[in-house]
């Protein structure tokens, strides 16, 4: 009896076994006729596709252009030239998200000094914001930018007024902790601020915008400011009428870019107050 049994469960292991061999070889059969079809579809495919492109020359090299650019891009992204978010960093908007009012201003700086509207935008619109919470006209923080950089925000001077509103860093150093360091200097818009307010220091100071501007260009103690009040405000005025939608000519046909303004040596107690050189 105890043979039977035993020979029982060897026969039933025998045929599970046998079981198993069939399900095995049926799914590696089935998988091996998938392969072959799949290899076989995509060597018609890649026959096709090698035909189209003998046909259509235009097609090839559009494939070949695209390639290219993919590979490129890969390879400048192995190499960490491609930074997507890059955009985050540059002082620029669209001139027509703007107001009316500002966005003429924008324009007209523009062709008048060749530089980037969208860029100008941004200043612009920094300028009006500024400039009501600071009560100052932002017309005349822009003609300062004109007068001093022609709106170059790496200028500098010979004696070391930086930026667009050329500020004299190395005075006004302290003004640019609470935007990083002194290297802020050459951002635009932290430039624009500390100028702002060096120049509300200089206008308290001196009592008028006139003798301000005097203090802020370093000549407040000097028999002559070499036309640079007389400058700054005749700009000023030209920009406010073109806010008010005058159609003020650019006197130039050409770009101009201002140059640093030459700044008058200041007198020693100036320097110490660290206004007498924008």
């Amino acid at each position: 009896m105890t043979a039977q049994v035993h020979t029982g469960i060897k026969a039933g292991l025998h045929r599970v076994h046998r079981s198993l061999v069939n399900v095995a070889d049926d799914i590696a059969q089935g998988f091996f006729e998938i392969s072959h079809s799949g290899l076989a579809m995509l060597g018609l495919a890649v026959a096709c596709l090698c035909i189209a492109l003998a046909a259509r020359p235009d097609l090839r090299d559009a494939a070949e252009s695209r390639l290219m650019t993919l590979l490129l891009e890969r390879q400048e992204a192995m190499m960490g030239l491609i930074e997507p978010k890059a955009v985050n960093r540059a002082t620029a908007m669209n001139p027509k998200d703007l107001p009316k009012e500002q966005a003429a201003v924008t324009n007209w700086i523009s062709r008048k000094y060749g530089v980037a509207p969208e860029p100008v935008a941004a200043l612009v619109s920094e300028s009006y914001k500024m400039g009501s919470k600071a009560k100052l006209e932002p017309t005349l923080i822009l003609a300062i930018m004109a007068t001093e950089s022609g709106f170059n925000p790496f200028a500098q001077s010979p004696v070391g007024a930086q930026g667009l509103m050329q500020v004299m860093t190395g005075i006004h150093h302290e003004k640019y902790k609470d935007f990083g360091g002194k290297h802020a200097a050459f951002d635009p818009v932290s430039n624009l601020r500390v100028g702002i307010h060096v120049l509300l220091d200089c206008i308290n100071r001196a009592g008028s915008l006139e003798g301000g501007l005097r203090f802020y260009v370093g000549a407040a103690n000097l028999d002559s400011d070499g036309g640079y009040v007389a400058k700054v405000l005749a700009e000023h005025d030209r920009l406010r009428q073109v806010a008010k939608g005058v159609n003020v000519p650019t006197l130039s046909t050409t770009p101009v870019t201002a140059p640093p303004v030459s700044r008058p040596q200041a007198k020693p107690q100036d320097q110490i107050a660290g206004l007498g050189s924008s």
